[in-house]
């Protein structure tokens, strides 16, 4: 199924179940609905790509559907995949996620709101990407990077999303909490357990609360590390 005012470009494959919203452009050899990658599929699993409206899918992305009896790989609305881009199978994307050229994204990773994914950076399965981050080209990550952090390198934080955070309309009072939360969480020198015990009595908003929660949830493959020597604002 393709939704209305959606424009499909020449040698598109699309097949298997997919389902494509309204307003979406698809580049030229654009792949979605191909098989997984995943030795445990079974051909006659039934598994679907269902995609949002408003998206850009430039030339020679992959979409891959989903890999478990049932399963989907998911795309919201509005997103960006630059060319050569590669979504694995049972990815999860949100709404507003840029993605340029070269990302490698393996089974299972969920991207959430607004992020940003540089050029050639790869991401293992299962692994977690928060609202906000913003992720420097040709870096590599196998650990959960929570909401609204700078991240490069392998599996590197250097900092906060300022300017993101800027862009997305977060008040001054959100961003010094954003700042507080990281560094509670960061460069307090408290394990995991400790910095989510004094986060619990501080007197945080939502937007820290997210942090903090992501934090929480985030047991399967771990955080990545800060990395000091950061050179954007804090």
């Amino acid at each position: 199924m393709i939704g209305e005012k959606t424009v499909v470009q020449s040698h598109v494959v699309i097949e298997g179940a997919v389902a494509i919203g309204r307003g979406n452009f698809i580049g030229h050899g654009a792949v979605i609905g191909a098989p997984p990658q995943d030795l445990s599929f079974s051909p006659e699993r039934k598994t679907m790509v269902e995609i949002g409206n408003e998206n850009i899918v430039r030339e020679y992305c992959t979409i891959h559907r989903g890999s478990a009896e049932g399963s989907a790989t998911e795309i919201g609305d509005k997103n960006f995949l630059m060319a050569g881009a590669h979504i694995g199978h049972n990815c999860l994307i949100g709404n507003n996620v840029i993605i340029a050229n070269n990302c490698l994204l393996a089974g299972h990773v969920r991207v959430d709101d607004g992020a940003f994914l540089g050029g050639g950076s790869t991401f293992h399965q299962f692994m977690h990407i928060g609202r906000l981050v913003m992720v420097q080209g040709s870096s590599a990550f196998g650990k959960d990077l929570p909401p609204f952090v700078i991240a490069a390198e392998r599996n590197s934080v250097f900092g906060v999303n300022v300017v993101g955070l800027r862009r997305a309309g977060f008040s001054a009072k959100d961003r010094n909490e954003i700042k507080a939360a990281f560094k509670l969480f960061y460069m307090s020198g408290l394990n995991i357990s400790q910095a989510l015990e004094k986060a619990a009595v501080m007197e945080f908003g939502s937007a820290a609360r997210e942090f903090f929660a992501f934090v929480a949830a985030a047991r399967k493959r771990g955080i990545c590390p800060y990395k000091s020597g950061a050179t954007e604002e804090m």
